[in-house]
C-alpha cells in the first residue's frame, strides 16, 4: 500500500512545521520547526498558551531596565518560551526570528540574536538546535554574516530573488526561504492572470533555480521552500532541501495517496551561468531592478513589524489586568 504524499515527501526533503502550535507540530511529526511574529502572535491569542507570556512577563521584571527593556525582554522570552517547547516534540531545530523592525540595522540585529541565544542556552538548549531568522535586507545578511562566524546559525527569511539568495550563499549562511507563495501572489495581482499551473508558478521557478545555482556551485547554504499557497508548490520542489510548511498544507498532504515524484536532484548538474560575486551597490541595484521582490520584501518587514506591535499591546494588556487581579486579591 502506497504511503500518503507527505510521508513520501519525507523521504526526499526535511519537511519542516511552519507554525508555533504544539498540537499541530505533534500530529504531523516534522524535522524541524520555524516561526515568525506572526505565528506568535496567533499562538499569544490561544489561552492554551497563556502561561508562556505570563512566564515571560514576570521573568522580564526580574531584569534592570526601564519599562521599554522590559518590554522586549518579554518579547524574546515568550519568542524563546515557545521554541523550547517546540523542541521538545521535535527531533531537529527550530527558527526564532529577530525583531523586524531591526532589518536594517545590523549591528541590533547581531546584538538581539546573541540575547535570544543566550536564553536557549540558560533554557538548556545548544545553540546547534536553534536558527536565527534574519529579513534578507543587505543589512541583514551583513549580521548574519558575523553571526555565523561566532557559530550561531542563521536562517534568512523574506527572500523574493536570486540576488538575495546568492548575497546570503557568500556570506555563509546556514539556511535560506524563499518564499513561494508571496511570489505568486505578486505576479497575480500585475499579471491579470488568476491562475498558474504548479509546473509555471513563478515562485516555484525561482526556488528551483536558485536550488540549480547552489547545487551547481557547490554552495553549503540549505534552500527550505516556505510560504506555499497550495499543495501543488510543495510537489514541484519534491526533493528541495527543506520545505516548510502550514499545518493545512501538511494535512491535505497527509491525506493525498497518490503518487509523489522528486522533481530536484542534488546530483542533476546545470548549465546556470556564474553569477558576478555580489557587492552591496550590486545588491541594491538588482534587488531595485525585481520590483515583485522589492515591494514583496518592503511589505513582509511592514507586515512581520505590524504584527509585533499587536504581540507588544496583548503582552502589555495581558500583563495589566494580571496586575490588577494581583492587586484585588490583596
Amino acid at each position: 500500500m502506497m504511503s500518503n504524499k507527505l510521508e513520501q515527501l519525507k523521504s526526499m526533503s526535511v519537511v519542516v512545521a511552519d507554525t508555533g502550535e504544539f498540537n499541530a507540530i505533534k500530529t504531523y511529526q516534522p524535522e524541524d520547526a520555524t516561526t515568525n511574529p506572526s505565528l506568535l502572535y496567533k499562538v499569544a491569542q490561544n489561552s492554551e498558551y497563556t502561561d508562556f507570556i505570563l512566564e515571560a512577563i514576570e521573568w522580564a521584571k526580574q531584569q534592570p531596565g526601564d519599562e521599554t527593556i522590559r518590554l522586549h525582554h518579554t518579547l524574546q522570552k515568550f519568542a524563546v518560551n515557545i521554541g523550547t517547547e517546540i523542541l521538545k516534540v521535535i527531533p531537529g531545530r527550530v527558527s526564532t526570528e529577530v525583531d523586524a523592525r531591526l532589518s536594517f540595522h545590523t549591528e541590533e540585529t547581531i546584538r538581539q540574536a546573541q540575547q535570544l541565544i543566550t536564553l536557549y542556552q540558560q533554557a538548556g538548549i545548544d545553540k546547534e538546535r536553534v536558527l536565527i531568522k534574519i529579513a534578507s535586507t543587505w543589512e541583514g545578511i551583513c549580521a548574519a554574516e558575523q553571526l555565523e562566524k561566532q557559530g550561531i546559525h542563521c536562517n534568512l527569511t523574506l527572500l523574493f530573488n536570486f540576488t538575495q539568495a546568492l548575497a546570503c550563499a557568500e556570506a555563509g549562511a546556514t539556511l535560506i526561504s524563499p518564499f513561494v507563495g508571496r511570489i505568486l501572489d505578486w505576479h497575480k495581482n500585475h499579471t491579470g492572470r488568476d491562475h498558474y499551473a504548479p509546473m509555471d508558478d513563478p515562485g516555484v521557478l525561482s526556488v528551483t533555480q536558485i536550488y540549480q545555482y547552489y547545487k551547481q556551485y557547490g554552495y553549503d547554504t540549505i534552500v527550505m521552500g516556505a510560504s506555499f499557497r497550495n499543495t501543488g508548490e510543495i510537489e514541484q520542489l519534491a526533493g528541495c532541501d527543506r520545505l516548510t510548511i502550514s499545518p493545512q498544507l501538511m494535512q491535505e498532504l497527509q491525506q493525498d495517496k497518490g503518487k509523489l515524484e522528486r522533481k530536484l536532484c542534488s546530483s542533476g548538474g546545470g548549465s546556470i551561468p556564474r553569477h558576478a560575486p555580489v557587492t552591496e551597490s550590486l545588491f541594491r541595484w538588482e534587488l531595485n531592478q525585481d520590483a515583485m521582490a522589492t515591494e514583496k520584501l518592503a511589505e513582509g518587514i511592514r507586515n512581520f513589524a505590524v504584527d509585533q506591535n499587536k504581540l507588544e499591546t496583548l503582552i502589555l494588556g495581558m500583563d495589566e489586568y494580571h496586575a490588577s487581579q494581583h492587586k484585588a486579591v490583596l
